[in-house]
């Protein structure tokens, strides 16, 4: 469970904490929201689609805004998309997300839930029932307890929507010209084959979730991302126009680097929150080898240090900002995997920049031994397939430069190859300059 320390902030009006911190984008009123924070304990929620079986970074960022709202007194919605994620959202993207079976949308939620239910408490008996479609409202089985999140999926109101009924009385309420205008549709529109329909259909899915989250759980907020602004003001309109009740949205900044691009992205991928996708040490090693620019973000939003010790830290010069790396790696590898394999993971990565080539918990990969048979497999080959490497010419590029060690044996030989006589019991030791280290072995 996230545990946020008393002494994180001054303030006592968690709008002010996540200003603070870094977090707030927009806001649809900020005076407003401001004063709503302050005078009551408002219900609110965030949207996860389940486009995976596991959560990745950037869900972790909304984990921790949740977390701070409970913190502070609210009650945060966890809604899983059972319902959007049978389309997906198209924000932000210049292709069609992959359709997914009901099956696999079914299993994908709940590995979702499994997930949070690591990081947040849940109040598992208050659950969502009797909705109908859409002139049926739902309502909650009991109030939520105190100091306890709620966890619901919108596939029990979407996936029973008859399509007539729902365009009659919601579709009414969109203009179309609006619709166009928004962020969200603007690369899909741009790309040859346009935007499809079916994409087209989300914006209305998401819109008539707040509604449904503000009449039959009386929400007051939804947050999200700063890619959902047009999502969440068309739930608002929408909230307004069929029940005239004012509610609100607040997006947030989404995590990138100085340069812009966003973070989480490792050489094989996404950077998960399970072990069995991204391991400890290779998570612990993401934070470890961050831009020096970007500590200070890092630092402000996946750590809940105080603002003095953030701020100490990532103004540290030269080789010292590595200091602040170590903790930043640290924290947020606690926060993500618990304290002892935060400690094995920062262990191992200190002996792998220290030289040392037989810490238990240097990350190991696997390959057939019939792979290294003959004449062996390439170097530039085994960098990509291990993820220190993220093509053929960055490889090839990267050993050339001297960039590569092999059992500290420097390699800058691009066609060399690794041969299965070179390859003892205890595998091999690469190395991809001095933050990346893999022991590679064979099966």
């Amino acid at each position: 469970m996230i545990n946020i320390p008393d002494n994180i902030s001054q303030h006592d009006n968690v709008f002010d904490v996540l200003k603070e911190r870094g977090f707030v984008e927009q806001v649809t009123d900020e005076d407003a929201v401001r004063d709503l924070l302050s005078r009551e304990k408002i219900r609110f929620y965030i949207g996860f689609d389940p486009t995976a079986d596991c959560l990745h970074v950037g869900h972790f960022m909304q984990i921790i805004i949740l977390s701070y709202m409970l913190k502070y007194g609210h009650t945060p919605v966890a809604l899983i998309g059972g319902g959007t994620g049978m389309i997906g959202d198209p924000s932000g993207r210049t292709d069609m997300r992959k359709l997914m079976d009901t099956e696999t949308i079914d299993y994908n939620c709940a590995q979702f839930k499994k997930l949070f239910d690591r990081f947040l408490p849940f109040d598992d008996e208050c659950q969502y029932v009797g909705n109908g479609g859409v002139f049926v409202p739902g309502h909650l089985t009991k109030e939520p307890d105190p100091g306890k999140a709620i966890s619901v999926n919108n596939g029990k109101w979407l996936r029973n929507l008859n399509f007539v009924e729902f365009m009659r009385t919601i579709g009414k309420d969109f203009n179309v010209n609006t619709m166009l205008r928004s962020e969200a549709f603007k690369q899909r529109m741009a790309r040859e084959n346009g935007l499809s329909f079916f994409e087209f259909g989300y914006m209305l899915m998401q819109g008539y979730d707040f509604y449904v989250m503000a009449r039959d759980f009386n929400v007051q907020m939804e947050f999200g991302g700063n890619d959902q602004w047009s999502n969440i003001i068309a739930g608002i309109n929408l909230t307004k126009k069929e029940i005239n009740k004012d509610v609100y949205g607040m997006t947030f900044s989404l995590l990138t680097n100085s340069e812009g691009k966003k973070m989480g992205k490792t050489g094989k991928g996404a950077l998960w929150l399970s072990a069995d996708r991204t391991s400890p040490y290779e998570f612990y090693q993401y934070w470890r080898n961050v831009g020096d620019l970007d500590v200070n973000k890092c630092l402000r939003m996946l750590t809940f240090l105080p603002m003095d010790e953030v701020e100490r830290l990532s103004s540290l010069q030269g080789s010292e900002i590595n200091k602040a790396k170590e903790v930043l790696a640290y924290e947020v590898t606690k926060m993500v995997h618990g304290e002892e394999e935060a400690e094995k993971a920062q262990e191992a990565a200190r002996s792998a920049f220290g030289g040392a080539a037989d810490s238990d918990n240097i990350p190991t990969e696997e390959m057939k031994r019939s792979e290294f048979a003959g004449e062996g497999k390439g170097l530039g080959t085994i960098l990509k397939e291990l993820g220190l490497a993220s093509s053929n010419s960055d490889a090839r590029r990267t050993i050339e430069q001297g960039g590569v060690t092999i059992d500290g044996e420097k390699i800058t030989d691009k066609d060399f190859a690794v041969r299965e006589d070179m390859i003892g019991e205890e595998g091999i030791l690469i190395r991809k300059g001095k933050k990346k280290v893999v022991r590679l072995k064979m099966k």
